[in-house]
C-alpha cells in the first residue's frame, strides 16, 4: 500500500494515541474530521492499519519476568505446529520464526521466575522441542510501536 506523509503522520498520530478524535488528528494535520476517518478506512481497507488497541505494561499488571527464548526443532516442524503450540500460553508475546540455528524465537513474560520456568518446561515438553535456549531481559532500553519511517 502507498503512503503518503499525511497518511504516515496519521498512522503516527494513531500509533501514540489510538484514542485521539479525528477532529483533533485534522487540525494537527491540516484536514477535516471526515478526511482524517476517509484516510483512516482507506488504511484499514488497505490494511496498514489492522486494529486498535491499548498498549500495558506488565510489570504494572504484576508480569515482573521477561525473557526470550530460542526453540530448537527435533525434526522439520512447520511453522503452523509450532503457533499452533505456543498459542495456547498466554505468557507467550510474541513468537516467530528465525533464520540461524534456532527454529523459532519466542518472547515470554511470566508474573516471576517459577511462573517463567512452569511455561519453559511446558513448551519443552512438546514432542517436535529437542531444546530451548533463553535470555532473560534485565532492562527494556527501546519499546516503541511499529511506525513509518520517513525517508
Amino acid at each position: 500500500m502507498d503512503l503518503d506523509g499525511l497518511d504516515e503522520t496519521i498512522i503516527g498520530l494513531l500509533v501514540a494515541d489510538a484514542r485521539r478524535s479525528y477532529a483533533d488528528i485534522g487540525s494537527e494535520v491540516g484536514l477535516s474530521a471526515s478526511a482524517v476517518k476517509r484516510r483512516v478506512d482507506r488504511l484499514r481497507a488497505g490494511g496498514a492499519i489492522t486494529g486498535f488497541t491499548a498498549r500495558l505494561d506488565p510489570a504494572a499488571l504484576g508480569w515482573s519476568v521477561e525473557g526470550y527464548v530460542e526453540l530448537y526443532c527435533r525434526m522439520s516442524t512447520a511453522p503452523a505446529t509450532i503457533g499452533a503450540a505456543v498459542r495456547r500460553f498466554p505468557e507467550v508475546v510474541e513468537a516467530s520464526t528465525v533464520s540461524g540455528e534456532a527454529d523459532a524465537v519466542l518472547r515470554i513474560v511470566a508474573e516471576d521466575m517459577r511462573h517463567f520456568e512452569q511455561v519453559l518446561e511446558q513448551i519443552g515438553a512438546f514432542p517436535f522441542v529437542a531444546r530451548t535456549k533463553s535470555v532473560l531481559v534485565l532492562s527494556p532500553l527501546i519499546r516503541r510501536p511499529v511506525v513509518p519511517a520517513h525517508p
